[in-house]
C-alpha cells in the first residue's frame, strides 16, 4: 500500500503545479481561452468521472415514492416531495461543517442520518422504529437512475473509462450500481480523501487513481459548481443540466455555459456530441 504521507506529500506538490499551470493560461488565453482547439482537447479524454446525485440518478422521486410507500403502509401524512427536499437541504451545510472542522470526517450515510434523526421530529415520524429509520435513511442506496442515464453510460463506455466521482460513500455508491446497473467501470469517492467536493484533492486524487492526467478526465454533472471546480485543476467538463431534480416549483440554474467544454441534454446527446453511434 502507498505510504500515506508520501501520497499527500506528492499530492500537494500536484495541487501546487496544477494551479500555477491554470494562472499561466489564465495569462496567456485569458479566462474562458484555450491554448488547443475542442477538438484536439475533446481527443485527449481518455476517462469519464461524473456526479451522481442530481446527474446519474433521480434523488427527489426515489425519495418522494418512498415515504409514500410508508404512507400506505403505516399511515404517516406526510408532505413528501417537502420532506425530500427539506433532506437535501440539509446536505450542503452538513458537508459543510466536516469541510470547515466542525465535525470530524464523517461519511455521506452518517450525515443522512444526522439530517434524517432532525426530520423526523419535524415531520413527526416518531413512530418509526429504530429498523424503518434506518431502512428509510437507505433509500439513498437505492435511488432511481434517469431514463436516459443506463442507455448513455453503455454508449460512453465503448470509448471511455467510466466512474463515479461523487461525495457519497464507496458501499453507497456501490449499492446504487448494483441496484440500478449502472456499467462503471471504477468507483471513486471523496470518502478516499477525507474531503468533500469542491476540495481539489477529490478531483486530483481520482486522475491519481485512474492513472491519467487531469486533462484526460472529463468531468460529468449536472452541477455548474462541480464542474468549475474540476476545470480549475485541469479536468474538461461537460454539463448535463437536470431541469427535474428539484421538481417544477424550485428555479435553478440550468442555462448552457461557454466556460464547458461540452454541453449535453442528457447522457445519450452527449454520446451523439461526443461522435459515439
Amino acid at each position: 500500500m502507498m505510504n500515506s504521507r508520501l501520497f499527500s506529500s506528492r499530492l500537494g506538490r500536484r495541487i501546487l503545479s496544477v494551479v500555477v499551470v491554470a494562472a499561466l493560461l489564465v495569462l496567456a488565453v485569458g479566462p474562458s481561452g484555450r491554448a488547443q482547439t475542442d477538438q484536439d482537447r475533446l481527443a485527449m479524454v481518455k476517462a469519464m468521472t461524473f456526479g451522481v446525485f442530481g446527474t446519474v440518478v433521480d434523488w427527489r422521486s426515489s425519495i418522494i415514492r418512498e415515504g409514500e410507500g410508508l404512507t400506505g403502509r403505516l399511515g404517516f401524512e406526510v408532505d413528501w416531495a417537502q420532506f425530500a427536499d427539506d433532506w437535501r437541504a440539509g446536505y450542503g451545510p452538513a458537508m459543510h461543517r466536516v469541510r470547515s472542522g466542525e465535525l470530524p470526517w464523517t461519511k455521506v450515510d452518517d450525515l443522512h442520518r444526522m439530517i434524517l434523526d432532525d426530520l423526523i421530529e419535524k415531520h413527526e415520524l416518531t413512530l418509526l422504529s429504530e429498523i424503518e429509520r434506518d431502512n428509510l435513511n437507505r433509500v439513498w442506496h437505492r435511488l432511481e437512475p434517469w431514463p436516459d442515464t443506463v442507455s448513455g453510460l453503455t454508449r460512453l463506455r465503448t470509448r471511455y473509462v467510466l466512474s463515479t466521482l461523487s461525495d457519497g460513500n464507496v458501499a453507497l455508491l456501490v449499492n446504487l450500481a448494483k441496484h440500478s446497473g449502472l456499467p462503471w467501470d471504477a468507483v471513486l469517492s471523496a470518502e478516499f480523501t477525507h474531503h468533500y467536493k469542491p476540495d481539489p484533492e477529490v478531483y486530483l486524487t481520482a486522475a491519481d487513481l485512474l492513472g491519467l492526467e487531469p486533462e484526460e478526465v472529463m468531468m460529468v454533472a449536472a452541477h455548474k459548481g462541480d464542474l468549475r471546480a474540476a476545470a480549475v485543476i485541469g479536468f474538461q467538463t461537460a454539463y448535463v443540466p437536470r431541469p427535474d431534480e428539484y421538481g417544477q416549483d424550485l428555479e435553478i440554474d440550468t442555462t448552457s455555459d461557454s466556460d464547458f467544454d461540452v454541453v449535453a441534454t442528457d447522457f445519450n446527446d452527449l454520446a451523439d456530441r461526443l461522435g459515439i453511434r
